[in-house]
Parts: structure tokens; C-alpha cells; sequence
């Protein structure tokens, strides 16, 4: 399984790498016309960003296609069990289309609300899901006496 995972993470990685913004493959979403070019330092510290959000998308897909059997526990319901699964997988996900889409925006401010409210709100919404679901796993907090 462990093997399956690394693959499945590093050829998403790859693949997430190549398509995003500043891409080779990412022109779907080439940056907008008002996007400040990065220079000097900014350059590589850009490209690891891109690395790290790249092998987060990778990650996140192979936990989607494997791990959810892992998660099931006794008490705690498969709506709720799948809504955690998939609130992982979103939090590590996200990342590679969100600043994509933020570098296509540009400076555009009605493109970047929406990107804002599509990325932050479900992000919030995920860690709900999974304090409820930590909340199920370790069971309800014992009551002090009155």
C-alpha cells in the first residue's frame, strides 16, 4: 500500500507541477495581464511553493483513492466518517488550483472574493467536519459535576 501511495502522490505531483499557473501546461490559466512578474529570490521561493502544493495535490489524491477503509471506526457514522475522508483530501488538495486561480485572477477583486469565498469557506467547513469527526472518535467530554 505504502508503495502505491508514493506512486500515485509523485505522479499527481508531477502532473499538478506541470499544469499550474506558471506551468508549462498551465496555460488554461495563464497569470492575468495585471500580475506582477516574480524576480531575483522571489523566483525559486515561488517554485518550491509550487513543489509543495503540487505534492500536496499528489497526497491528497492518493489518501481520496486509498485510505478511506482506514478511517471506519465503531461510533462513528460512515456520513460522517466519508465527510472527514473528503474534508482531508480537500485540505490538502486545494492549495495547487487556489493560487493558480489567484495568479489568474489578477487584481481583479469580484474574481478574487469568489476565489476567496469557494477556497476559505470549504476550508472552514473541512475543519468542522473534522473537529466533529475527532469529537466521535474520542467520544463526548465527561461532564463536571454541578
Amino acid at each position: 500500500m505504502k508503495a502505491k501511495v508514493v506512486i500515485v502522490t509523485l505522479v499527481v505531483a508531477t502532473i499538478g507541477f506541470l499544469t499550474e499557473s506558471h506551468g508549462p501546461l498551465g496555460g488554461f490559466w495563464a497569470p492575468g495581464p495585471d500580475m506582477p512578474q516574480a524576480v531575483g529570490v522571489q523566483v525559486p521561493l515561488f517554485m518550491l511553493l509550487g513543489v509543495i502544493e503540487a505534492l500536496a495535490l499528489g497526497l491528497g489524491v492518493a489518501f481520496l483513492i486509498f485510505r478511506y477503509p482506514t478511517m471506519a471506526r465503531p461510533g462513528v457514522s460512515e456520513p460522517l466518517t466519508r465527510a472527514a475522508h473528503l474534508s482531508i483530501a480537500w485540505i490538502l488538495m486545494n492549495w495547487w488550483a487556489h493560487d493558480s486561480l489567484h495568479v489568474h485572477n489578477g487584481m481583479y477583486l469580484t474574481g478574487l472574493l469568489r476565489i476567496e469565498y469557494a477556497f476559505h469557506v470549504t476550508l472552514i467547513v473541512a475543519g468542522v467536519v473534522l473537529a466533529r469527526f475527532f469529537l466521535a472518535l474520542v467520544g463526548s467530554p465527561a461532564r463536571a459535576p454541578a
